[in-house]
């Protein structure tokens, strides 16, 4: 009886395999082209040519040219430091405001809110369904003189207290500091809440009540658990407040005046109606810078980088 051997199996095209593999290997990076050509396109090159701008000297009429005139730098940061300072005063103002009434209200939507938890969401994004200018010209009646917000303010006294720290002017509120604050606290309070309740939900409850087993009581509860948990939420929360609300400039035009203005009311009269454009430029940079510093040694400050 003869056996037959089955016949060898033809083997594998190397050249095949590899040439599988190696388009496996660049799908990731094809589904990342539109998005870096999206990035190179309209950040990248903007940036490049707003850097040019920043080292070139001119005018509209003669044309500009770049003359790596670097002195336009020092020249913007000594002439207008008080709109840098007041940037970074009235943003970080603001983001402890919002923080001081963000972080109650995602603790209530994560935790206490039960099947009222989706509407409460809707209602902290429902500024959103409206224009951020129209937003603000809200808050400018709302703080209007001799308005009812007015009246009840300075007959507690608050508006007493807040003339003497320089926050508003006699008994007005409108075209001061405070209404400035207000308006940026409440157009980007929205920003604060969502990623608070985000790293909220995230938490698991399990630990609340293993601490509360160990006879913890519930602010030592908060205190060890729920808020070192909740770090994430809590930086990114602060970032996405502060570094839109540094260069806002339309909360300042509307509800301040000529002594409340900001550096991105600076940046945006050079850019609109001096027609400087190095100046502008240079400032748009200063202030990348700063909030860039300030950012980077918050994070390391704040001890972590799990940025939701």
């Amino acid at each position: 009886m003869t056996v037959t051997e089955a016949p060898p199996t033809a083997p594998v095209s190397e050249p095949v395999v590899h040439k599988k593999s190696v388009r496996r290997k660049l799908v990731p990076y094809w589904l990342l082209l539109p998005g870096i050509l999206w990035l190179v396109v309209f950040f990248a090159l903007p940036m490049v040519y707003q850097a040019s701008t920043s080292v070139q000297t001119g005018s509209l009429e003669e044309g500009f040219k770049v003359t790596w005139h670097f002195q336009t730098y020092w020249d913007a940061l000594t002439e207008y430091y008080p709109q840098f300072l007041r940037s970074v005063l009235y943003a970080g103002t603001a983001t402890v405001l919002c923080l001081l009434l963000g972080y109650p209200l995602a603790y209530l939507i994560a935790f206490k809110a039960g099947r009222w938890r989706n509407l409460l969401l809707v209602l902290v994004i429902a500024p959103f369904f409206t224009s951020f200018l129209i937003r603000t010209l809200a808050w400018k009646t709302i703080l209007a003189d001799g308005g009812p917000v007015v009246n009840v303010l300075d007959s507690v006294g608050f508006l007493d207290v807040t003339s003497w720290l320089g926050m508003t002017e006699g008994n007005r509120l409108l075209a001061t500091p405070l209404a400035v604050v207000c308006g940026l606290t409440y157009n980007f309070l929205p920003f604060m809440i969502l990623p608070l309740y985000t790293s909220l939900e995230r938490i698991d409850p399990r630990l609340h009540e293993a601490a509360g087993d160990l006879y913890a009581r519930p602010s030592t509860v908060f205190r060890k658990v729920t808020f070192p948990l909740s770090m994430p939420g809590v930086v990114s929360g602060t970032l996405l407040t502060f570094i839109p609300a540094s260069g806002d400039y339309v909360n300042a035009e509307l509800l301040g005046s000529t002594d409340t203005k900001m550096v991105g009311n600076v940046i945006q009269s050079q850019f609109l109606r001096v027609l400087d454009y190095p100046t502008a430029a240079a400032l748009s940079f200063i202030l990348m810078a700063v909030v860039l510093i300030m950012v980077t040694v918050y994070i390391r400050r704040a001890g972590t980088e799990d940025l939701l």
